[in-house]
């Protein structure tokens, strides 16, 4: 049994306990086999990581996706405080938005890049 961040599933990997949105709703229950379409599920309830059954080996470097190591922390400190002012009315901490300001934040610094 192992947690995975979502962006290290693969598909047909089995859930060893019930994936639940922020509220509780189940979105899919333990015993579940996964396919892409759960990943997308996953992303638009705000999931970010799910138990999956067995030995799910992942590296220390994939445990959460990392910002691109080459981008200069100069820009990167440039775009996520340009993602901040963007997202300045959304939950900063809600698991969906803290996702699309690092994903929006990774992008914006390697296009200034």
């Amino acid at each position: 049994m192992a947690v995975v961040h979502i962006d290290n599933l693969t598909p047909g990997m089995v859930l060893s306990r019930n994936v639940c949105d922020r509220s509780g709703r189940m979105l899919l229950p333990a015993g579940a086999e996964l396919t892409d379409k759960h990943f997308s599920i996953f992303r638009m309830w705000g999931v970010l990581e799910v138990e999956v059954a067995g030995d799910a080996i992942i590296d220390d470097d994939e445990a959460t996706p990392p910002l691109s190591q080459e981008i200069d922390p100069a820009l990167l400190a440039h775009a996520r405080a340009e993602m901040e002012r963007l997202f300045i009315y959304n939950d900063p901490e809600h698991p969906a938005i803290k996702e699309l300001m690092r994903i929006c934040t990774e992008r914006r610094a390697t296009r200034a890049a």
